[in-house]
């Protein structure tokens, strides 16, 4: 058995305040990591500033490794958890953004850095998407990041699915009224790539947007087995066994069967 402990995080971050925002984080690791034992915490998407900061990212936009890795780092080693979380990224030139997750050790190391691929609407005007969708491996199995709309699309759970992940580790901002898409798309992902999903998804308001929550944790059967109400700040945590990914693809199939002369479509631009 591969047991681990998973918690998903569904915050209010505060608009353009980092500070704030890393204070909050730094609690919720202590709170989790101090209620039981965990190995990964997982918190929104652009949990440290906000979704709508506009020009501001510019400014708000830190390196990687830098001095907000380096914080939450530090906090994932003394508490002996991986942590993944969602942060306005940039390159040495200073106008090249990128919406980013991050994913640290438990002994405080930076495992990786994933760049959105699908920017959605007024995102592409902040960020430039990334190209890839690497898998990470850690000490207790291997996972792939996804942000937002990334999970609109099946060739990219798909694509981490093909290159071994057991886990997909979903950080959103995803807005109303869009709950039950959501939710679809999280079930959807988990049964046909038989892996797990675990989704961290923002409460409150911004400028012009609010969202609902609703994080989650399922199984590879879609079988919820830890959520969080809408609208309320708090985390789920459930214990999974990493074993059942390749139990019910074996079951199942569904990577096995595939075929891939058939599906010529899909890589075509449209």
């Amino acid at each position: 058995m591969r047991d681990v402990t998973v918690a998903v995080v569904q915050m209010k971050p505060i608009l353009n305040e980092m500070e704030n925002n890393l204070v909050q984080i730094s609690d919720w690791i202590k709170k989790i990591a101090t209620a039981q034992k965990t190995d990964l915490i997982i918190f929104p998407e652009l949990c440290t500033t906000g979704y709508e900061c506009g020009v501001r990212f510019t400014e708000l936009a830190q390196r990687v490794p830098g001095p907000t890795v380096n914080l939450v780092a530090q906090r994932a080693s003394e508490f002996g958890v991986h942590v993944a979380f969602g942060m306005a990224s940039k390159e040495k030139v200073e106008s090249i953004l990128f919406d980013s997750a991050v994913v640290v050790g438990s002994d405080g190391d930076l495992i990786g850095e994933y760049r959105k691929v699908h920017l959605k609407g007024e995102e592409k005007l902040a960020f430039r998407n990334g190209w890839k969708f690497p898998v990470f491996e850690t000490e207790f199995g291997n996972i792939g990041l996804m942000l937002g709309w990334d999970l609109a699309f099946p060739e990219a759970a798909r694509t981490y699915a093909l290159d071994g992940a057991d886990l997909l580790v979903v950080m959103a901002n995803w807005e109303q009224p869009y709950n039950e898409e959501w939710r679809t798309y999280l079930l959807s992902r988990a049964y046909e790539n038989t892996c797990f999903v675990a989704a961290a998804n923002r409460i409150g308001q911004d400028a012009t947007y609010s969202f609902f929550g609703e994080s989650m944790i399922i199984s590879p059967r879609g079988q919820i087995y830890a959520s969080v109400d809408q609208e309320v700040e708090g985390y789920a945590v459930a214990r999974i066994d990493l074993d059942e990914v390749r139990k019910y693809r074996e079951e199942f199939q569904i990577l096995q069967c595939r075929q891939p002369s058939a599906y010529r479509s899909i890589v075509r631009a449209y």
